[in-house]
């Protein structure tokens, strides 16, 4: 399946390029702008001279790709799931690892605001009812995925109504260096994946560390 990786020109968005064709997948980058797209994948084939990517814009990544991420800040969700909605057709997989933090609306990324619909990830779905909706890579730290130097090592909790779709995003998760898919269960439990992620900000600015703090579940051992 074809990675598209919507605004994709960011740290997370690039992040997540990387660490991607680091496993030996194709990559599409998504941007408002295709020029910043084009630029995006020069910066990965700095790394990764052999790497199969392209860039697009958002649309048209969109309409290329089997798998959509979602990497653009939560204030800038809801449009830019609008602009290409026309491109996410049925068959295909929408991952939102998109987090309401409260600095989207004036507030400290140390809270989160809670969408009508619960969540980030549920809003993306409310938007797409008929689309397949994961909640995925929400407590990651943007500079550990740039670090490509260094695993990650931290676990990616899965979250989605379609278990076939959640399946599939364990499995890319389990692909890309050291991280490793959980099963979350249904969508709702994306309300408590994403206000992790403000824990974390704050712990990160309390133990002031460099890269940011991941999650590592112990015990869990046999995960099929």
């Amino acid at each position: 399946m074809k990675i598209a990786i919507i605004g994709g020109t960011g740290s997370q968005g690039l992040g997540l390029a990387l660490r991607i064709v680091k496993a030996g997948m194709p990559v599409i980058i998504g941007s408002r702008d295709d020029t910043k797209a084009r630029i995006a994948v020069d910066k990965v084939k700095e790394v990764f001279p052999n790497a199969v990517v392209e860039g697009y814009d958002n649309f048209t990544a969109a309409e290329k790709g089997d798998i959509l991420i979602m990497t653009v800040p939560y204030k800038f969700m809801a449009d830019t799931i609008k602009s290409i909605k026309g491109a996410i057709t049925e068959d295909k997989i929408l991952v939102s690892p998109c987090v309401p933090l409260a600095n989207a609306v004036g507030g400290k990324p140390t809270q989160v605001v809670r969408p009508w619909e619960g969540s980030a990830a549920e809003q993306a779905q409310a938007l797409v009812p008929n689309v397949k909706v994961v909640g995925a890579f929400q407590n990651i730290c943007a500079a550990r995925l740039m670090d490509i130097e260094n695993p990650v090592e931290d676990d990616v909790i899965v979250c989605s109504e379609d278990k076939e779709a959640r399946k599939t995003i364990i499995e890319l998760v389990n692909k890309i260096d050291s991280l490793r898919g959980i099963n979350g269960g249904k969508l709702c439990t994306s309300r408590i994946v994403e206000s992790l992620t403000a824990l974390i900000i704050g712990m990160n600015i309390r133990y002031k560390t460099s890269k940011g703090l991941g999650i590592r579940f112990t015990y869990l051992y046999d995960i099929d």
